[in-house]
This record gives C-alpha cells, sequence and structure tokens, in this order.
C-alpha cells in the first residue's frame, strides 16, 4: 500500500457540512458538466472549457485531470452523460482543420471511465452554418441517445434573414453514428444571442419513452414533445411562462448571463413519477433581483403551474446561473445555483435548493465554504451543474479568488452521513481516538462519555453505506468506553471508511484506512 497515496487521499476528505473539494485550477476551467454512474456512483466524469476533462473514482473525493483531443477539435460547451452500460460521452463544439469553427457537435466516448476516448461522431454538419448550446439526454429503457441544440445561420448576424432554430439528433448505436438533425421550433429566433434568440434546449425522456424539451426565446419558455422516439413533434410549441423580463439580462461583475431553461423528468417509483420539471431563472421582480423558478407538469406537458420560487430568500439580491437534476432512485429534486442574499456587493454563495415533495417546498442549503467575487473581465461560463444518484449528490461549479478560475464540487449524501448541521456542530465537542489508522486486522474506538447518553457506532463505507453498526442506540452510563474494530470479522476490504460516533444528537466522524 502507497502511504503517500493514502495521506494524500486523506488530506481530501473534509468531512463538515461544507466538505468542498477542489476538482481544478489549471486551464482555466468554466461552465462545466459532471454525470454520475447510476449503477456505480464511485464513477464521475466532469468536464469545462475549453477541453479539460475530470475523473473520479471515489464518489467525487478525488480527481484526476485531462485534456480531451479530437481531429474535429474541441472547442468548449462540454456535456457529460452516461448509459446503462456505465459508458460515458463527452459532447462538445468542433473547431476542426478542415471545416468551420463550431460547425458540428461532436460525440467522444469512453468505455473504460476515461482511460480511453474515441476520436468521436458528429451531428448536424450543415455546411456554414453555427451549431451551438446542446444537451443531451441518454433514455435508460434503450439506451437511445437524443440531442437538442441551436443551429445559427450565422453566429452574430444583425441581418433579419439570419435566424436561429431547435435542432433535434439521435443516435440508436451508442452515439456511433447519429441521424439527420431535424428542425423542431415552430418560431424560431435571431442571431444575436439574446433575448430573441431561441435556445437553451435541454432534453429529457418520459416514463414511456417521450421525448420532452423545452426552451428561451421570442414567445419565452417554449415546450414540445415526441412520442415516437424524435420522428414527429407538435405542430405548435406549448407555452411554459411568459419570462417577462427575457433570457438574456445582466449580474454586476458577470461577464454575461442567463436564465435559460433546464427540463426533467421523474422517472423514479415515487409519487411523482411522470412529472416534468421546468428551471430556470429571470428577473420579473426588477433588475436587481434575479430568482431561480421551477414549473411542473403532470399531464405530460399540456399544461403548467405558475412559477415556482426556488431561492428562499427574502432578499432583492441575485441568485442566477441556476442547474437542475433528479435522483431518480427517489424523485428528489436538486437545483444549484449562485447566490447572493447574505451580501450587499457582488460576494457570491453556491446554493443547493432541495426539494422531496415535487417542488411544492424547497430546503436551501449553502455549499459553498466561502464567498468569491468575480470579475466582469473574467469569462465565467454560461452554467453550473449537478448529478445525484442512490442518495449522493455532487454539484460542480466555477469560483474565482484572486483573478484565478477554480472548479469544485460538495459532497451532499440523502443518508445519515449527510452535511447535518448537528454533525457540523459538534465535531469538537465529542472526546473519540481511533489507533491504529490505517489498519491491518484490529483498530480500536476510544471515547468519553460525561453523562448517561445514547450512542451509536456506525462505519460507512465511501459511498455512505452501512457496512457494520457497532453500536446501535445504546443507553450508556458516564465513563470512557473502547470499542474493537475487527477488520476480518467486519469484512471490510482495503481501502477508506467512515467511522462515525453519535452521542445523543451529536456526531464526530473519522476517517478510516484499511491497509493490505
Amino acid at each position: 500500500m502507497n502511504y503517500i497515496l493514502i495521506f494524500v487521499s486523506l488530506l481530501a476528505f473534509r468531512l463538515s457540512i461544507c466538505q468542498n473539494i477542489l476538482i481544478s485550477e489549471q486551464n482555466f476551467p468554466n461552465e462545466p458538466s459532471i454525470t454520475m454512474d447510476p449503477k456505480n456512483p464511485a464513477n464521475l466524469i466532469a468536464g469545462s472549457n475549453l477541453n479539460n476533462i475530470y475523473i473520479s473514482k471515489d464518489t467525487g473525493r478525488t480527481w484526476v485531470e485531462d485534456n480531451l483531443t479530437s481531429s474535429y477539435g474541441v472547442w468548449g460547451d462540454p456535456v457529460i452523460a452516461v448509459d446503462t452500460a456505465g459508458h460515458f460521452y463527452y459532447f462538445h463544439l468542433s473547431n476542426p482543420q478542415n471545416g468551420s469553427w463550431i460547425d458540428r457537435i461532436v460525440c467522444q466516448k469512453t468505455t473504460d471511465i476515461g482511460d480511453f476516448w474515441s476520436d468521436g461522431s458528429y451531428a448536424g454538419l450543415n455546411g456554414s452554418k453555427d451549431q451551438d448550446k446542446h444537451w443531451v439526454v441518454v433514455d435508460p429503457q434503450n439506451n437511445n441517445i437524443y440531442m437538442t441544440w441551436t443551429q445559427f445561420d450565422d453566429y452574430g448576424s444583425t441581418l433579419q434573414t439570419d435566424s436561429s432554430h431547435i435542432m433535434f439528433s439521435k443516435s440508436l448505436d451508442a452515439g456511433l453514428t447519429w441521424s439527420a438533425a431535424k428542425r423542431i421550433d415552430t418560431k424560431g429566433g435571431n442571431c444575436l444571442d439574446e433575448d430573441d434568440t431561441v435556445e437553451g434546449a435541454v432534453p429529457a425522456v418520459g416514463t414511456n419513452g417521450e421525448i420532452y424539451v423545452s426552451w428561451a426565446g421570442p414567445q419565452g419558455i417554449v415546450f414540445n414533445k415526441s412520442y415516437d422516439q424524435g420522428m414527429t413533434w407538435l405542430p405548435k410549441e406549448i407555452s411554459v411562462d411568459d419570462m417577462p423580463s427575457g433570457w438574456d439580462y445582466s449580474i454586476p461583475g458577470i461577464f454575461r448571463a442567463n436564465g435559460l431553461p433546464v427540463t426533467k423528468c421523474d422517472l423514479s417509483a415515487g409519487p411523482n413519477r411522470g412529472t416534468i420539471y421546468i428551471n430556470w431563472s429571470d428577473q420579473r421582480n426588477g433588475a436587481t433581483n434575479t430568482d431561480i423558478w421551477i414549473s411542473k407538469s403532470i399531464d405530460q406537458g399540456l399544461n403548467w403551474t405558475l412559477p415556482i420560487k426556488v431561492n428562499g430568500d427574502n432578499t432583492n439580491r441575485h441568485q442566477f446561473f441556476t442547474w437542475m437534476t433528479i435522483d431518480q432512485t427517489s424523485g428528489f429534486i436538486y437545483i444549484l445555483f449562485y447566490d447572493r442574499r447574505n451580501y450587499s456587493d457582488t460576494q457570491t454563495d453556491v446554493y443547493l435548493a432541495i426539494s422531496k415533495d415535487g417542488a411544492q417546498t424547497f430546503e436551501n442549503i449553502k455549499v459553498s465554504e466561502s464567498p468569491f467575487i468575480p470579475d466582469a473581465g473574467i469569462f465565467f461560463g454560461d452554467y453550473t451543474n449537478i448529478t445525484a444518484s442512490n442518495g449522493i449528490v455532487r454539484p460542480i461549479w466555477t469560483r474565482l479568488h484572486n483573478g484565478k478560475l477554480s472548479l469544485w464540487t460538495h459532497l451532499y449524501n440523502e443518508n445519515e452521513l449527510s452535511s447535518s448541521g448537528d454533525l457540523q456542530q459538534s465535531l469538537t465537542s465529542i472526546d473519540m481516538n481511533n489507533f491504529p489508522n490505517p489498519s491491518k486486522n484490529i483498530s480500536y474506538i476510544s471515547y468519553k462519555l460525561h453523562q448517561k447518553s445514547e450512542v451509536s457506532l456506525y462505519i460507512y463505507d465511501i459511498n455512505g453505506t452501512v457496512v457494520k453498526k457497532i453500536i446501535d442506540r445504546k443507553f450508556q452510563e458516564y465513563g470512557k468506553f473502547v470499542e474493537t474494530i475487527d477488520v476480518l470479522e467486519y469484512g471490510l476490504k482495503s481501502g477508506m471508511y467512515f467511522i462515525v460516533l453519535s452521542i445523543d444528537k451529536n456526531s464526530k466522524t473519522i476517517k478510516h484506512v484499511v491497509i493490505d
């Protein structure tokens, strides 16, 4: 066992309510994307502009960084997806040597969690037209990949004859080939990359293989759907929200900002199965008061609720760059966004909003350890991202400090090892020791009680799963106690574990390493 690696790994594990993990501060990372393998939540892949890629095999606690290359060029807007075989896909814009800048959307694939990537396939090539702002979804029932994006006749053109449109393509062979691009909007937009441009197409799949997608443009937020794998679509989009302030707006300290929508569908076995959600931000309450919103449909998109406010503050300050995911094992909704509720200047926190009741209510949790101050002279990207499965939630965001961009995640679990105020407040109030650590065979946990207390002592693996309950809600008297951890008896393989001692309502966690 490499003890240097153990030491480095231990440094990366800072278990507290604000357990922020630095992913990278190299190559000016921004505009991140992240995806977890639901069948193996230890495996995550993330990406950021322009061609950065990050691999984690321990649920996001440690990361390996690399750069992606392709003969089609790698030009940002990373989108990461995974199929049911555990194969990951990295979608991005192009910049080929033989072709035009952003003339297609490129898909590169890995079957070995990032050790090797294909050179790529592509969709959308249409002469010199520009293909931009793509997103994808994988249907877990058949592994079909559906992609939507914006096609510009000429990006940035002021000519009224140049238009933007929402396009669709699919792959039925795990990303090897793509169908001819199909226009799915009935009313396009201009090419100025602003309110009257159609953008923000994020597809979702329904419980019976339906394809759902919404986007923003001159008609506000609109919705379309297909029941036949994208062959046909509604003859006219359904209106979701007028988005009175538009999707293109200003945030102090940010080079550019947007409130483009994110569409998801609950595929879980929970009570909200089949519900479609659309999440966005806008300034309907004033140019100094950007808010995060969600609307939902329980009838396959025919009707939508009035906007529900996600951020729980009552200030007139900015919340922006939202992204949403659904844990398909529970139906819980997780929404990540930047937030300035705590400051009167441009200091910025990162918040996570959680709904466990189908967007009826939201709990807001600050997940960043400290605020940062962005600089409008440094491009910050156009979005954040978040992934969740099996109660394991991993957001990803960009931070600016001393003029340097960096990429971060936060370790949030929906189980007894999850972030909680009691855990954070009690870290220094419990007298607990563990020796030897690392251990091969036997290790000991010692602790003191200052009064009769209810005690629990659990061992968790790195995924937050209980592997052994040594003490389970047992009342013990005042005194000093020693418990034995028998590695062989408990069936603990080499690796990292968490030992959690709970005394009444307080808890303390120690990281423990088992070695061969």
